[in-house]
């Protein structure tokens, strides 16, 4: 797919989403994002930039760990994530420490040293050059900073952006009518070509000038109040690529299948509890 389209596709989707992303019913991006936040180690005074920053599951984070003396820059290329973002920014009176932008973040118009430490959360892996877009964030970087971004744990045989469980939910069969560019296959070899390998992603982080370079898989808790409910918020994130874009009756097949499937593994009444394998990478920039 040409990247102009590709782009104007995923913009169009976090758009239409994003009065409901990350809010029905389901925890994931929130904890993904603190976990983060976590990794990256903002210290007090620091200057964060978020790509991809959503509706700010890493923003909010990483303003509490700078303080009122640090700044922090979210930038996302879809312009509704931005204004719901800004919202919760006035809500929480964070406007003197957090901003945010309408940007693309595979090539941001930012100065050079200009941040101490870059984050990106479930946000590198939508870029269509991501090895060449972590390579500009390293001339972003003052001497010293940090990156730190999280990827799903890509495999050969797990459908992307998914946890592996659905690999078995999700039959090829109800996929076959996809366009081309949305076939499985396709999405695994676009998304995961330099992140599924450790040691081909440590090499194009070197290559992007960073050392230090840091890959910790853990599992993070997706915790959805119901199948139903997983399934409605499966259209307000990246899945919603490939809702869109599946005709109406492998769509309507799938969703009555993944309630069903979802719900036989609930605990009971209570709510539905998915270990998700989660990619953290940080490393620090090599020039001085």
């Amino acid at each position: 797919m040409e990247t102009t389209t590709y782009k104007a596709a995923v913009t169009n989707a976090f758009n239409a989403a994003a009065a409901s992303y990350d809010r029905m019913g389901v925890q994931f991006f929130a904890p993904m994002g603190q976990r983060l936040v976590e990794h990256a180690a903002p210290a007090a005074g620091q200057r964060v930039l978020d790509i991809g920053c959503g509706r700010g599951a890493c923003l909010f984070p990483a303003a509490a760990a700078v303080g009122p003396s640090g700044q922090v820059l979210g930038i996302d290329i879809a312009p509704a994530m931005i204004d719901e973002a800004a919202l919760e920014i006035a809500r929480q009176r964070l406007s003197a420490t957090v901003k945010v932008r309408v940007m693309d973040g595979e090539d941001p118009d930012l100065p050079a040293h200009s941040f101490d430490v870059i984050t990106g959360s479930y946000s590198v892996i939508f870029m269509p050059d991501a090895p060449a877009a972590v390579a500009r964030y390293a001339r972003l970087l003052s001497p010293g900073g940090r990156l730190a971004f999280t990827s799903p744990v890509f495999t050969d045989d797990t459908f992307p952006f998914l946890p592996p469980v659905f690999t078995e939910l999700i039959p090829a069969r109800l996929l076959r009518n996809l366009p081309p560019a949305w076939q499985p296959d396709e999405l695994r070899r676009r998304f995961n070509s330099w992140l599924a390998d450790e040691g081909d992603l440590i090499a194009t982080m070197h290559r992007a000038g960073f050392a230090d370079v840091r890959v910790t898989d853990e599992d993070i808790d997706m915790v959805a109040t119901s199948g139903e409910a997983w399934v409605d918020w499966s259209h307000t994130q990246g899945m919603r690529l490939l809702w869109q874009h599946l005709p109406p009756a492998e769509s309507t097949e799938l969703r009555e299948r993944l309630i069903t499937a979802l719900d036989d593994m609930r605990d009971g009444p209570g709510p539905l509890s998915i270990p998700v394998p989660v990619r953290f990478v940080t490393a620090t920039v090599a020039h001085s």
